[in-house]
């Protein structure tokens, strides 16, 4: 992927060293125009990023992920298809504000991240990473998040309601819901884009399910201190979910807040 056009990939030294030169400059220096930036988070394969790219060729989309040997899969792909609008980057999401200026993102996209049920602040949604997308997201940022995991639709629903963010969409089983059925809305477009692994969670009869909410503008965001039963199954591409042979059957989030 060195030689893509669409792809960076900045080691932390460099990083630390050089800064990013498209950071408050990815409309004008890369994309070429001035249509919203909106970025998948852990985006694997790039299935997501690449998907979203055909639906709406008015907005600007780039996949992040660490795993370049994922991400080369949509990187092709996209590069392939001639696509304008797609863009990927390589870093740790921890350091996602090193890339992108105050308001520079409009929307994030968090396809079936791993729930870290035994480290809350791992996961892309606990507060830790609120405050990240916080500051680069524009004032009414929009987080999406579409999980197989009930353990992390929970967490994420507690901690919305804990810090009372606007819900814009919330169901526990999207592919049988009202909203996904209504209608061809642009959010419903998005919501049908199947990744492979999404798919093999379908075939094994689990639900998939989707939270959409804004992240508004605030200094402090609280933790939620639930207790969660941990999901009873193995997943396809993460370490081994905990179900009778975990540690206790209960998972209780830590209390903290994080800056």
């Amino acid at each position: 992927m060195a030689d893509y056009p669409h792809v960076f990939q900045y080691p932390f030294d460099r990083l630390r060293e050089e800064g990013f030169a498209l950071k408050g400059h990815w409309n004008e220096r890369f994309f070429g125009n001035a249509n919203p930036i909106v970025l998948e988070l852990g985006c694997g394969k790039g299935e997501y990023t690449v998907g979203l790219g055909r639906l709406f060729p008015g907005r600007n989309f780039i996949g992040v992920d660490i795993k370049g040997a994922r991400m080369w899969s949509g990187a092709k792909e996209s590069l392939e298809a001639g696509m304008k609008n797609v863009g990927f980057l390589r870093t740790h999401i921890e350091l996602i504000a090193c890339f992108f200026a105050p308001g520079e993102v409009e929307e994030i996209w968090l396809t079936f991240p791993d729930p870290q049920m035994k480290k809350c602040s791992k996961r892309l949604t606990s507060t830790r990473f609120m405050h990240l997308y916080r500051r680069i997201l524009a004032p009414e940022g929009v987080i999406h998040l579409k999980t197989d995991s009930r353990f992390m639709y929970t967490y994420t629903a507690e901690m919305v309601r804990v810090n009372s963010l606007r819900i814009l969409s919330d169901t526990g089983d999207l592919y049988h819901s009202g909203e996904y059925h209504s209608g061809e809305a642009a959010g419903n477009q998005a919501l049908a884009i199947r990744t492979y692994y999404e798919q093999q969670w379908i075939e094994r009869g689990i639900d998939i399910k989707y939270l959409s909410f804004v992240c508004g503008e605030r200094d402090v965001f609280t933790e939620p201190d639930i207790e969660i039963e941990p999901d009873a199954y193995r997943s396809f591409n993460r370490s081994r979910r905990s179900g009778g042979e975990a540690e206790g059957r209960l998972c209780t989030a830590n209390n903290q807040n994080s800056n």
